[in-house]
């Protein structure tokens, strides 16, 4: 296996570390030159790529490339890597087996706090949504002229290592932000990294909701990091006066609980279901920290 990473980020990471523990070989790409040799310590063949051209290096990159996971996120001109290869995939990698794509549960839009399935009709509300959507569609077309197998992963809120609620705690950012009857659902970093490593070895192509098995208020996390810390929650705040960001706020206008069963009745198992045994993991082992 001949793993390429486009947006090898947070995320990318944790599914490099899943693919070389396979015993794939991992390339991944960042934007920022100085990011080339932190993917490289992590043992991921670093490429720049700034979603406007394709470099010699990395055109041979690709043309070698058996597997590959697209990370970054598209914008109103669409999704990069398809706009620089024309949506022909084999042209560019010959040897490609099988593509994954990181989309968001965020595709499913407002549901009124009840359960949704990869069945469920999208019905985006925000505009990153809608281009997730027609990014999610345009993959789909490129795999099926490339007749290749394409998973498409939708995430939940992600956390693990480095990005959670101990961290916002810590700084002092972190806030029980109250809207009666909101819930989200989350994902371990980690489990995104194995979930794909099991759909590729299965080579298993079509939708998949990477996330928790329980939705649950996000003051209820909040309060749950400072229990594991020992000290005082901070005050609950109604979401009505909150002062958020445009895009914080768009957040709380989605409200639904997302199934995994679908990857989990192929014989997935997630290592980090609910929240309050894998904030317990992350404090017990001192990984928290950033």
């Amino acid at each position: 296996m001949q793993m390429m990473i486009f947006g090898a980020g947070y995320s990318g990471q944790a599914i490099a570390a899943e693919a070389r523990a396979a015993g794939a070989t991992v390339s991944g790409t960042t934007r920022s030159a100085e990011r080339l040799q932190a993917l490289a310590d992590q043992d991921i063949a670093p490429f720049l790529f700034d979603g406007e051209r394709l470099s010699d290096a990395l055109v041979a990159e690709m043309a070698r490339t058996t597997h590959l996971v697209q990370s970054i996120a598209p914008g109103r001109t669409g999704d990069p890597l398809l706009m620089l290869t024309g949506g022909d995939l084999k042209a560019f990698f010959p040897n490609l087996a099988w593509a994954a794509y990181l989309s968001t549960v965020g595709v499913y839009g407002d549901h009124g706090g009840q359960w949704v399935t990869e069945e469920t009709p999208c019905r985006p509300v925000s505009q990153r949504s809608v281009e997730r959507v027609a990014a999610e569609e345009a993959w789909a077309e490129a795999a099926m002229q490339a007749g290749i197998p394409m998973a498409v992963l939708r995430l939940s809120g992600i956390y693990g290592p480095g990005r959670n609620g101990f961290v916002n705690l810590s700084q002092g950012t972190a806030r029980r932000l109250v809207k009666p009857g909101q819930v989200f659902n989350r994902i371990r970093v980690e489990d995104i990294g194995a979930a794909t490593r099991f759909l590729a070895a299965k080579n298993l192509g079509g939708i998949f909701n990477i996330t928790d098995d329980e939705p649950a208020p996000p003051q209820d996390v909040v309060s749950e990091a400072a229990r594991l810390m020992g000290m005082a929650p901070p005050p609950e705040q109604a979401f009505e006066t909150a002062d958020l960001s445009p895009m914080a706020r768009s957040f709380y206008g989605e409200n639904k609980r997302v199934s995994n069963a679908r990857i989990c009745n192929l014989g997935f198992q997630f290592r980090y279901p609910e929240y309050r045994m894998s904030l317990a993991q992350l404090w017990a082992d001192g990984r928290w920290k950033p």
